[in-house]
């Protein structure tokens, strides 16, 4: 999914027709709100989690100053 929204806002960005990309997008989200109230109607109780909490427990990447790594060669 996160490959379609990509390439929806590249197609947006570059001012191309996104249409067919944005229904396979909404059709996706359709299916996982489906696949939610199934889980929900079987008996599923968990929170599920939200982005914020997946990017939070998420490593962080360490960026390398360029400044402290010339002066290390």
């Amino acid at each position: 999914m996160a490959d379609i929204e990509a390439s929806v806002r590249d197609l947006v960005n570059r001012d191309r027709d996104c249409t067919e990309k944005a229904l396979a997008q909404m059709d996706l989200r359709r299916r996982i709100n489906l696949l939610i109230g199934e889980w929900k109607a079987a008996g599923g109780g968990d929170v599920l989690p939200e982005v914020r909490d997946r990017v939070r427990l998420r490593p962080m990447k360490t960026a390398v100053n360029p400044v402290r790594a010339i002066a290390r060669r």
